[in-house]
């Protein structure tokens, strides 16, 4: 039996690497009159719904959709939340 899932992902910079976005809007706010944000990290939210049998292979798919192509591993990092949904007709 088939089973859907929503899986709401986070892909974030590595801390290492250099945000000229985050520095952009940081700026921004700064000219706003908002001069307490001292750091902005711009990441992306991604949600999606998988059809698996079961949750361990929707964790690896998951994985390798984000290894390869939702987020690049080389200078990104990525977490994911999963819940099970059930359709709304009882048909996927």
């Amino acid at each position: 039996m088939q089973r859907k899932y929503r899986a709401k992902i986070l892909v974030t910079l590595r801390p290492s690497v250099l945000d000229p976005a985050g520095v952009a809007v940081q700026s921004g706010l700064k000219q706003l009159g908002y001069d307490n944000v001292e750091q902005v990290r711009i990441g992306k939210y991604i949600e999606l719904n998988i059809i698996s049998p079961d949750e361990t292979s929707a964790r690896k798919d998951l994985n390798q959709m984000c290894d390869k192509m939702l987020a690049n591993p080389v200078i990104e990092n990525y977490k994911f939340d999963l819940i099970e949904v059930e359709s709304q007709t009882g048909v996927y």
